[in-house]
Formats: C-alpha cells, structure tokens, sequence
C-alpha cells in the first residue's frame, strides 16, 4: 500500500445517532481529515474518551408495542455480521430489530476509549434516543459483555437480557486477539488492484499467523475499499491499547434482576463450568442453555437452534 497503514480513521459527532445511510466518515491514511455529514461546514474531531460516539445501525421494523431486540456483535465485527439472525428473528417474531456497530468497528465513529463503560454508555445515550428502552439485549462475546455490564448498570433499560457464548469473567484470549491485529496491520497490497484479489493477498499474508480459515474469513470482512485503497474498518489502535480491558469484564457489585438467558456452544472455548457462580452471583434468574455441537459463534453455524432458543426465552 506504498507504506500507507491499513487503518480507517473514523470521526465522531457528539450530536446523536445516525442511521447507517450516512454515517460514513472520510476514509484517510497518513493526513486523517475531519468528516461533515450533508453540507455542513463544522468539522468534527476525534471523540474525547469520557464522550459518548456517533454509532451507526439498522433498524428492521416491527411491533412498536412489544419490547424490541437489540444485536451488539462481538471484537472484529460489525452489525452486517448479524444481517441473517436479524432478518429471522424479525419474520418470526414481528418484533422490531435492532443491529448496531459498536465504536471503533464498522461504520461507527473513532474514539480512544474502547473499555466496557463507554461502549455501555453509547447504548444508554443512543437507545433511549431511538425510542428502543426498555429492550431485550443480545449481545456475543464483546457484545456480550457489554449488554451484561449495560443491565447491570442500568437494569430499566434492559426488558431481558440473552448473552451469546461469553461470561461475566476475564478471558485468556488477549495475546491471541493480538496477534490478529499485528497480522492485519503486516498485510500489504497493491493500490488498485480488484477487490477479490486484494482479499485472496490479504487471506495468504494472514495464514501465516492465523491458521483457522474460519478466523480468517470472519477478520475479512473488515476489509474495504477507499480512494482506490484496501483499509481495515476496525481502530486497530484502540483495540490493541485496550486488549487487556476488552478480555477482561469490570468487577461489579450489584445484579441483574431480570430474565437472563446465556447460550453456550458445547464446542467453544470461551465457557468453562468454573463461570457459572458468577453468573449466578450477578444474574440469579439466569438461564443457562447449550447448544450442541456449536461452537463460538452459534447464531451463524446454527442459526435455528440459535433462533429458536430465542423465541421460546422470549415467550
């Protein structure tokens, strides 16, 4: 890339949501610029870390009535991760969805804080401004946790609460997570070069370090294409600064009141029977369920079984 990190810069707006129509701040490599949505001439800078971010989504419509549900995707993702489990669960419960890129992924905006409080605090000032409180929550792994510490902070926004194959535990996956970003930051590729052979480059470069291709295809999907470039979507510098804070989960003192459902993969290496205390400590109506042969990521290789659980929580 002609010594130009693979890096999107994203700039944030303290003003409120945006649908993700819009919320495309100005790609830039070596002389980031400020980005103006419309026409307007005031020019947004980089989110202090005490300040909620700009975050982009999509909005499935349904019953206004009943509470709606909320998707917070996992480290790495982004809300078109959750495309497919949005559209079913939209058609088969009528209930309005809700799928959002958390800071510092996607399509939302950059900031240098990326610790569970401030993603939690994005949600507290976002949803209620969309109208969406008190909700159901959902969230995998990083969204996981940040939906557990968003219930626990403030249990009258969150209807139930369902968490995807994670605890309310610290994780030994940090140095793992790490060396995906030192991986993606090495990827080189030519300026102009097709998009499908700009991702079969970046694939070979990433096998070196990141042998499961699954994990590779997953960490893909971040690759995108600006003035004629190839950058990663997420803020790789704020991940790897907060690697530590992302594994961990903050100590909390207090419970979650309400209708708890924790789906796990039999699979997955993220749960271990030694979490179960706490989660019982922290959510005492928790439902604990296991979906077979799954692993890590249960709404994309078992989306029924996934779907389903759902529902009947639900009912």
């Amino acid at each position: 890339m002609g010594g130009c990190p693979l890096i999107l810069p994203r700039w944030s707006d303290p003003d409120g949501p945006t649908s993700s129509a819009w919320a495309r701040p100005l790609p830039g490599c070596l002389h980031p610029r400020t980005y103006s949505p419309a026409s307007s001439e005031s020019s947004r800078i980089l989110a202090p870390p005490t300040r909620p971010v700009r975050l982009s989504y999509k909005l499935l419509d349904g019953d206004a009535v009943r509470p709606a549900l909320v998707l917070l995707h996992g480290l790495f993702g982004s809300k078109t991760n959750l495309n497919s489990v949005a559209k079913t669960l939209a058609q088969q419960t009528g209930r309005r969805v809700l799928t959002v890129d958390a800071r510092n992924h996607g399509d939302s905006f950059y900031s240098p804080d990326m610790s569970y409080e401030a993603m939690s605090q994005d949600l507290q000032d976002f949803l209620p401004q969309l109208g969406l409180v008190p909700c159901v929550l959902i969230g995998h792994s990083m969204g996981g946790k940040t939906a557990m510490l968003l219930a626990l902070q403030r249990a009258e926004l969150v209807e139930r609460l369902i968490v995807e194959d994670i605890s309310p535990v610290d994780s030994k996956f940090g140095l793992e997570y790490l060396t995906y970003i030192a991986a993606m930051r090495a990827v080189d590729i030519p300026d102009k070069v097709p998009h499908s052979h700009a991702r079969k480059l970046a694939d070979e470069q990433l096998s070196h370090v990141v042998q499961d291709i699954a994990v590779r295809q997953f960490l893909l999907t971040n690759l995108v294409e600006a003035d004629g470039r190839f950058v990663w979507r997420p803020n790789l510098d704020a991940l790897a600064q907060h690697m530590e804070k992302l594994v961990a989960f903050p100590p909390r003192q207090e419970s979650y009141p309400g209708p708890t459902l924790f789906l796990f993969g039999e699979n997955s290496h993220f749960i271990h029977s030694s979490h179960h205390p706490e989660i019982r400590r922290l959510f005492p109506q928790a439902q604990v369920q296991t979906i077979p042969n799954a692993g890590h990521w249960i709404h994309a290789s078992h989306l029924q079984d996934f779907v389903a659980a759902i529902r009947d929580f639900l009912v």
